[in-house]
């Protein structure tokens, strides 16, 4: 995969797509430093393992869930070489079995598609309709890197500056699990 050089608090030149566009308006906005690299597309953690060697930190897996009936949603923030085990998490969030959430919903709550949900999404989501969910390993790491909205460039944060200023900001208080 061809991977650009890292960029320092620099958006993908050209006319971006507008959640992408948003996403990185939405850091400027809060004065969070970031590290960027763009690149083919990226939707699978398999393909992301080439852009975590050149951010050097790991992409996070991001899923996004429901419950049996969709009506309570949660994205899931967890580190790529974990497995997800829904009985486990359901158990701990004291929720009915989980599964993958429609990609509708991915869309109309957090304008993402499938591959590219991201905690910056939830700048989208005004009704705090989905529970961000963090694994401990992730939520302690020094560095948190994600896609801003799009998975065809992916960016690198400090940890505290997401739980100290973006978090806040979109008024997500996360629940902390253990996978």
């Amino acid at each position: 995969m061809e991977i650009s050089p890292i960029y320092h608090n620099s958006r993908p030149e050209g006319k971006l797509p507008a959640q992408e566009a948003a996403a990185f308006d939405f850091l400027d906005s809060l004065g969070i430093d970031y590290e960027r690299v763009t690149h083919e597309l990226a939707d699978t953690m398999e393909k992301c393992d080439d852009v975590s060697s050149v951010l050097g930190v790991d992409v996070c897996k991001n899923l996004f869930l429901c419950n049996r009936q969709k009506t309570n949603f949660y994205l899931l923030c967890m580190p790529p070489h974990k497995a997800f085990h829904t009985k486990d998490l359901s158990h701990q969030i004291g929720s009915a079995r989980l599964s993958f959430a429609p990609e509708e919903q991915l869309w109309d709550l957090l304008h993402c598609t499938p591959g590219s949900a991201t905690i910056l999404g939830l700048m989208n989501d005004d009704e705090n309709r989905v529970q961000l969910l963090i694994d401990k390993e992730t939520y302690e790491a020094e560095y948190f890197s994600c896609h801003p909205c799009l998975c065809t460039s992916t960016i690198k944060l400090k940890t505290s500056d997401v739980k100290n200023m973006l978090l806040p900001k979109v008024h997500h208080e996360p629940i902390v699990v253990e996978l």
